[in-house]
């Protein structure tokens, strides 16, 4: 259980990957998906919905901008080989319906197109989650990104989620290159499938 049920205040700092919550002279580092993202960007106040994941040597924030995406994160990271930054990658790359629609359906495929879910992780998420999925509410769906964002942006969001610098950059000038008018958001999904 979460010490924080959710920071609101001022949006200090935000990247594809982190938002910055100012709140009491406190600024909160949050870890966020590209879903999260995606309804903050332009806001100068948000509230996020927080998960505290506790380890040996760090206490972590993820932020979400919805309860759906919120429970989502939960039921992932309850299945045995999925890790936090595991769930926030699958979070960043499929929407909280798809991922809901993928377990429903059985839709392997999909689950393992996220970097780091191979076939047998896919399979067990499938199994895990099944019926828990049924029990949660359908989530509403989330505004896709609009204007657009550098690629400097679009780097850092991958550098933070582990991926190498020098590699992350190759990827991402080609991806450019064919599709210079997207947002960060969407350079970061493409470059997810390539990585």
């Amino acid at each position: 259980m979460a010490i924080y049920e959710y920071i609101s205040g001022k949006l200090t700092e935000l990247t594809p990957a982190i938002a910055v919550l100012e709140q009491g002279g406190i600024g909160y580092l949050i870890q966020i998906s590209l879903q999260t993202h995606a309804t903050l960007r332009g806001k100068e106040q948000a509230t996020l919905l927080t998960e505290e994941v506790i380890r040996e040597d760090s206490h972590i924030l993820f932020g979400f901008a919805t309860r759906e995406e919120r429970e989502m994160f939960r039921l992932l990271i309850s299945v045995s080989g999925i890790g936090p930054n595991t769930a926030r990658m699958m979070l960043s790359s499929l929407t909280t319906h798809d991922i809901r629609r993928a377990v429903q359906t059985d839709n392997v495929n999909l689950l393992k197109s996220v970097k780091g879910v191979g076939v047998k992780t896919a399979q067990r998420v499938i199994i895990d989650l099944r019926d828990k999925i049924g029990k949660t509410e359908e989530a509403g769906g989330i505004l896709p990104d609009q204007g657009n964002t550098s690629k400097d942006e679009a780097l850092s969001a991958l550098v933070m989620l582990g991926f190498g610098r020098n590699e992350s950059v190759k990827v991402l000038d080609q991806i450019f290159r064919e599709h210079p008018s997207n947002g960060a958001e969407e350079l970061v999904k493409l470059a997810l499938k390539k990585l």
